[in-house]
């Protein structure tokens, strides 16, 4: 196997980055030195870092699309351009994320996600996250309220013998009838519940966490907001240990105050940094079709006509970058876009550099653009 010695980079393991190598053979990482110890590892090839930032691949629970594609158009291509933008942008895994469609509509994503599986041109793909369509109507967002529905565990149980394995979470509101159930079916079959468009009180998203619910998408968007004598599902959230939350750090979704406060109450071991982003990441400011919905991006804030939010343009590097800036330590924000979502979907090789783990890493300058990227100890993608 290709032996390829990494040198001359900083890791990202402690308060400060520190000077070090990574000796990568085959797709996987061999060793981890701090300081200058290359001399030490006969390799078939080097590459310099340049003093730059050494991170694992970043992993994005959360993306509908990219570069004008949408994973829902339910073609290969999609999905393909999808992988390679993610790889762009330091992400080396991701979760193919659906919105509230017509199960046929989500049954052919299902399918052009599968047949893409091993076939990826950048990163991969580590499953598939279905948000919709069993969503609240009053927290719904920017989500077709023509698609929405309650719970359907007979629907549920045919996308699950459809997908196989390939479903690793659901995002779903547990107030709604049916919704509970809906919980536990997730949770008996190790899938991911997740909670969001959902207008639970405080006492109702206890009782999903009880359930087994145990992640919050986009936090604080699209559900009941924090009153004083009605905290919701929010603080509900922030009171339990084990339930983790995604933030969309964009600048736009969340004040920065509110990316400090979710990040001091559950910590970068509860934190997921995601995109949310729609198929206007990469190209910017235009007019775009989105879950059935005429969207307009405008300064890289997209919305409705209406002015509801509707995802985002953020990529996983700027969003690493915004975190570090709205004063989250690089450490704490690193972990929160690597080694915590890998941890949350159980790939136990990925999201850190260490002897064993998968050679899927990105290199970052100290403006947090992407130098290059590394897949299974492949360079897909060079600035």
């Amino acid at each position: 196997m290709t032996a390829t010695l990494i040198r001359n980079v900083r890791l990202i393991d402690g308060p400060d980055p520190r000077p070090g190598c990574v000796l990568v053979r085959g797709t996987a990482i061999e060793a981890v030195a701090a300081g200058d110890h290359a001399a030490e590892y006969a390799a078939d090839r080097e590459m310099d870092g340049n003093g730059h930032m050494l991170l694992p691949g970043m992993i994005d629970v959360h993306i509908h699309g990219a570069d004008g594609y949408d994973m829902m158009d339910g073609t290969t291509r999609s999905v393909e351009a999808v992988s390679a933008a993610c790889a762009r942008t330091g992400c080396t895994s991701f979760l193919a994320t659906s919105v509230s469609s017509s199960i046929e509509d989500l049954m052919a994503m299902i399918s052009s996600v599968s047949r893409v599986v091993g076939k990826e041109p950048g990163a991969r793909i580590a499953g598939i996250h279905i948000e919709g369509p069993y969503l609240n109507a009053k927290r719904k967002g920017m989500q077709n309220e023509q698609f929405l529905r309650h719970p359907d565990l007979e629907e549920m149980s045919a996308i699950v013998r459809a997908a196989g394995p390939l479903v690793r979470m659901v995002t779903l509101a547990p107030e709604l009838p049916g919704g509970l159930d809906m919980i536990a079916f997730l949770k008996e079959r190790g899938i991911i519940a997740a909670v969001a468009h959902s207008d639970a009180t405080y006492e109702e998203a206890k009782m999903a966490f009880r359930t087994g619910a145990s992640h919050v998408t986009h936090c604080f968007n699209g559900m009941r907001p924090i009153h004083h004598r009605d905290p919701g599902l929010i603080v509900a959230a922030l009171e339990e240990r084990d339930v983790s939350v995604q933030a969309i750090v964009d600048d736009v979704h969340l004040h920065p105050a509110i990316v400090r406060l979710l990040h001091r109450e559950k910590g970068p071991d509860n934190m997921v940094l995601i995109t949310d982003a729609l198929q206007a990441m990469g190209l910017g400011d235009g007019t775009y079709s989105f879950g059935g919905h005429e969207v307009t991006v405008s300064h890289g804030v997209a919305r409705l006509a209406d002015g509801t939010l509707a995802s985002s343009t953020v990529t996983m590097n700027e969003a690493l970058a915004k975190a570090v800036r709205a004063g989250i330590p690089l450490r704490d924000a690193a972990a929160m876009a690597t080694q915590t979502p890998a941890d949350l979907l159980g790939l136990t090789a990925k999201g850190r550099i260490a002897p064993g783990a998968d050679a899927d890493l990105v290199l970052l300058n100290d403006r947090f653009e992407v130098m290059w990227t590394m897949v299974s100890g492949n360079t897909v993608y060079r600035r």
